[in-house]
């Protein structure tokens, strides 16, 4: 019996990452692995030596610590072992909207907002990046400056207007 992966109904799409997305990913992997770790086991082997484990805090936080870090590491291995590295620098159809493009666009009451499509793992919405998988991204992905889009919102069908789409230059 073939086990089903929660990212099939999506596809690929979740595999996404732009390359300083999976540098980010691969940078906090080696410094979990390298710093971090090995501080907080250090911690608990001193902790562990100071008697009773049942009330001592250094050791119960210690544990604790490296049961997250070691949750981070399989994460962080799993998803930069099945990344799709994608540079939206290269992007060929600079015209249209894909993984990568900023996008400026106005909604009915006139207001402008400006958002990049990166990888779900990477995107962060107070930088104005939004996941490849949020639906403003669908509703974007394939369309033209000048396109009027439908976008399906928590408060209704909202239109927007793209005004632009562009890519990052080619360094």
């Amino acid at each position: 019996m073939k086990t089903q992966d929660k990212t099939d109904e999506n596809g690929d799409l979740t595999r996404y990452i732009t390359p300083a997305g999976l540098r980010r990913m691969r940078d906090e992997f080696s410094r979990l692995i390298r710093e971090e770790r090995p501080a907080v086991v250090e911690v608990v082997s001193w902790a562990a030596g100071n008697g009773d484990r049942s009330e001592n805090g250094d050791y119960i936080y210690g544990k604790k610590r490296l049961r997250e870090i070691d949750r981070r590491i399989r994460f962080l291995t799993r998803r930069v072992e099945t990344a799709i590295e994608v540079d939206p620098a290269l992007q060929a159809r600079r015209d249209r909207v894909f993984f990568g493009a900023t996008v400026v666009y106005v909604d009915q009451e006139d207001r402008e907002t400006t958002v990049t499509i990166i990888g779900a793992d990477e995107a962060v919405s107070e930088r104005g990046e939004v996941s490849l998988l949020a639906p403003v991204a669908r509703a974007l992905l394939g369309k033209t400056a000048g396109d009027e889009v439908t976008l399906h919102t928590p408060r209704g069908a909202e239109q927007i207007e793209i005004l632009s789409v562009a890519y990052p230059s080619v360094a």
